[in-house]
């Protein structure tokens, strides 16, 4: 399963649009891109696989693996970046703002079961993370 990732950056927040295995899914919210800064930005652009992990805080999520410089970087449920989000991604069914989003469980469980499917039968989960702008 490929999930991808096209981020569009603004100065408040990250929007951006996923896909998987090539088809329009959701949209998606991330922290401002900080340049990687813990806690405060969005991870930096690049494939990483995901796999199955229960966070006491957030329940089933999927855990990015091998993010450089990052750690607990997860796909979960959130409507707002900054007030939700340490890094993370969550999928969206609207975009409101930059960084604000709506109904994301409505999305993100859906998206998680399907991952999660795919890891029970052996397969890997990729996701891609790009955008329109240039790697920095």
């Amino acid at each position: 399963m490929i999930i991808t990732i096209k981020r569009t950056y603004h100065e408040n927040g990250t929007n951006g649009d996923i896909s998987v295995d090539g088809k329009f899914y959701s949209h998606c919210i991330e922290l401002p891109n900080l340049n990687n800064q813990h806690g405060i930005s969005c991870i930096p652009e690049g494939s990483y696989e995901a796999i199955k992990h229960h966070s006491e805080h957030l329940g089933d999520v999927l855990w990015l693996q091998n993010v450089p410089n990052r750690d607990m970087i997860y796909i979960h449920s959130a409507n707002d970046a900054k007030k939700e989000l340490k890094g993370c991604i969550a999928p969206v069914t609207t975009l409101t703002g930059e960084g604000i989003g709506s109904a994301s469980k409505a999305v993100f469980i859906p998206l998680r079961d399907m991952a999660y499917a795919e890891i029970a039968k052996g397969k890997n989960v990729t996701v891609f993370i790009g955008s329109d702008k240039p790697i920095v």
